[in-house]
């Protein structure tokens, strides 16, 4: 199999590469925290200039046709810059959702603006008795003639505080974990009925808890089949994992790189710490566990757009596994090898743990989705 890009997705890849070397360094991205979003808006229109927000999006719709190897390639750089815009909410989520199950009216208002850095968007479902289970909604939607109210209340919605759109699961039919019965709406954040409060996530990143008191929506707010949305959210779900393992994927390489170059430099007895072999060894050991995450986001990105849900999920779930155990190894032997200056705020290795961490957890952690490889038969039937 062929794994060299293509020449446009090498000049994608350096372009990228060449805008977080440039304008990403850590001062900087404490500088970018401190600003009233969480995140710079200079650089979200910096994004929009380089084509990065229209990416995925079809051409006819004012993107550029990209794929899920070119998602892979700037969510890479993006985790080892530790980017805090709200790329993956709004052009992966958000996007995803406008994509696979947008009309042409919705598509032709709204991805336009996301591809111009007009527009922003959050993903809103989790809620307080979920955990990781997409299927369990108690948030309600109720019919109001050809529209809707929506009833009920989302937590841990990532950029959910500064987004212009929340697109919310809510329940028409059934049960609480009823599989059916489950409608994506799309709601303006600023509407009657919705409230916000913001706060910083142990990332460095913002999300939002939300509540949805009697709020109207009419039936242009529909993403999909409001009554069977279900099979939407997973696929975007999983898509949104696979460039998550990305992601990682480029935090956990600037682990390994920054704790070889300490090992290199860290003096004890005289000569570099990185002259014992014990510590070779565990280096050697994270540059394994980095290549294992690697080869399993790759195929995750391969299989991110796969037809066949139940292969697709599958794949998804196996990389996110691999993804946990290897963030989690590489993290504890980052932070232990550069010794007590591991841990404190001034140290940039903390924070990609923490991130990695974080991404560990979203859409289901490392245990969760070996459980589910497990029930579904393995990863090769």
């Amino acid at each position: 199999m062929d794994f060299d890009l293509t020449d446009e997705q090498r000049l994608l890849k350096d372009s990228v590469d060449r805008l977080v070397a440039d304008r990403y360094g850590f001062d900087e991205r404490r500088h970018y925290q401190q600003e009233p979003e969480g995140f710079s808006r200079e650089l979200w229109a910096q994004y929009a200039e380089l084509g990065l927000l229209g990416l995925p999006f079809a051409e006819e719709h004012g993107g550029f046709g990209g794929g899920a190897v070119e998602t892979m390639i700037v969510m890479e750089a993006f985790g080892r810059a530790l980017v805090l815009e709200p790329y993956l909410a709004t052009v992966i989520l958000g996007g995803g959702f406008l994509r696979h199950g947008g009309t042409d009216a919705q598509k032709s208002e709204l991805i336009p603006q996301i591809a111009a850095g007009e527009l922003t968007l959050a993903f809103a479902h989790t809620e307080r008795q979920s955990r990781f289970d997409l299927f369990d909604v108690a948030t309600t939607a109720k019919r109001d003639g050809p529209g809707f109210v929506l009833e009920g209340d989302k937590g841990v919605v990532v950029h959910g505080d500064s987004a212009d759109k929340l697109i919310v699961t809510a329940r028409t039919a059934g049960g609480r974990r009823d599989r059916s019965g489950i409608g994506v709406f799309l709601v303006d954040a600023n509407a009657a009925g919705v409230s916000r409060r913001g706060y910083p996530t142990q990332d460095g990143q913002r999300a939002a808890e939300i509540s949805l008191a009697s709020v109207r929506v009419g039936p242009e707010a529909v993403l999909g089949d409001a009554g069977n949305g279900l099979p939407l959210v997973e696929r975007v779900v999983d898509e949104a994992i696979a460039a998550l393992c990305a992601e990682a994927v480029g935090a956990m390489g600037e682990m390994h790189r920054l704790t070889i170059d300490y090992l290199k430099t860290r003096k004890q007895f005289g000569v570099p710490i990185g002259s014992f072999q014990v510590l070779q060894h565990r280096g050697a050991d994270m540059f394994v566990a980095l290549e294992q995450a690697r080869s399993m986001a790759m195929f995750a990105t391969m299989m991110a757009q796969a037809e066949d849900a139940d292969e697709r999920r599958k794949a998804v779930a196996a990389a996110k596994v691999q993804i946990g155990r290897s963030g989690k190894f590489i993290g504890q032997q980052a932070i232990q090898l550069h010794g007590g200056v591991g841990m404190t705020m001034e140290f940039s290795v903390g924070h990609y743990f923490k991130r990695v961490t974080m991404i560990d957890t979203l859409f289901g952690d490392a245990d969760h989705h070996l459980a589910a490889v497990a029930e579904a038969g393995g990863l090769v039937s």
